[in-house]
């Protein structure tokens, strides 16, 4: 059965790909099509659109995870393939204006799960070994991947796999990937990757994945708005009458209120664990 390590541009899946040698790193890039968001360096962005086989603009992600990638590339020694689905915004579109949210975490799947399994079918097609970085600590959340599993272990991604008679399209559940967990079965803490990183080349971002995830406190999500202006003000102008990332306040109220506290950028999140901690 062939390995794969899906990394995020965290600490957590960086660890993993450097201390559980995979046949595969794959990385999924959130696009966006706003030019305001784009890297100020052209050679970055160029970087990035030879990787992805198409011409990159902006991410929704931190900028500095796109530095993450060749730094661990080039620390590993191993290529990362980078996968992407549609952009954000025509993944809105294609939801109606309907805006991912707690309840409905159609994002995750379709811009992160959907690149990931539709790599694997066209390169691998046969059920692999997915690691991911759940730390010792965290058993509960594996238990929950755990048990979306079918009887063989294997998650399953619901795909088209043909036509009906009728020219409907025919869908399937394809099992495709049986989870690992390397640093809990090792007993590998938080600390343990703070450590590990310390001194070694590989620069990593304050927060991983959107700088405007909805998963976020509303203080986080307001201090977001000071460190990365136009990629949360892309996330605001995204919300348009009932369409909203939260049920509890607008991103526009987020941002008009005055900082009240400093969180600390440093701590851990699930999104640290690979495809959005999935």
């Amino acid at each position: 059965m062939k390995t794969v390590t899906s990394v995020s541009g965290g600490q957590s899946s960086a660890y993993i790909a450097a201390n559980y040698p995979s046949d595969y790193l794959v990385f999924a890039l959130v696009c966006i099509e706003d030019k305001k968001c784009a890297p100020k360096d052209s050679k970055l962005v160029q970087r990035v659109s030879d990787k992805i086989g198409r011409q990159f603009v902006a991410t929704a992600e931190d900028d500095m995870i796109l530095h993450t990638m060749f730094d661990l590339e080039q620390h590993l020694g191993q290529c990362i393939t980078w996968v992407v689905g549609d952009t954000f915004e025509g993944l809105i579109k294609k939801k109606q204006g309907y805006l991912p949210n707690k309840i409905s975490r159609f994002c995750s799947v379709e811009m992160k799960l959907q690149p990931l399994f539709q790599w694997w079918l066209q390169n691998i097609g046969e059920p692999i070994e997915m690691r991911i970085g759940f730390r010792s600590g965290e058993e509960r959340r594996a238990v929950r991947m755990l048990e979306r599993c079918n009887e063989q272990g294997l998650i399953e991604m619901k795909n088209i796999v043909g036509k009906h008679g009728n020219g409907q399209n025919k869908w399937a559940q394809t099992p495709w990937q049986r989870p690992s967990f390397p640093m809990i079965e090792n007993g590998v803490k938080r600390h343990a990757v703070v450590e590990y990183w310390k001194g070694k080349p590989v620069r990593f971002a304050e927060r991983n994945n959107c700088v405007g995830c909805f998963h976020r406190n509303p203080l986080m999500l307001r201090q977001m708005f000071d460190k990365h202006p136009d990629k949360m003000q892309w996330f605001a102008n995204q919300e348009k009458d009932t369409a909203q990332w939260r049920s509890d306040v607008t991103y526009t109220r987020i941002k008009n209120h005055k900082p009240q506290a400093v969180i600390d950028f440093h701590d851990f999140s699930e999104c640290d664990s690979g495809h959005c901690g999935l």
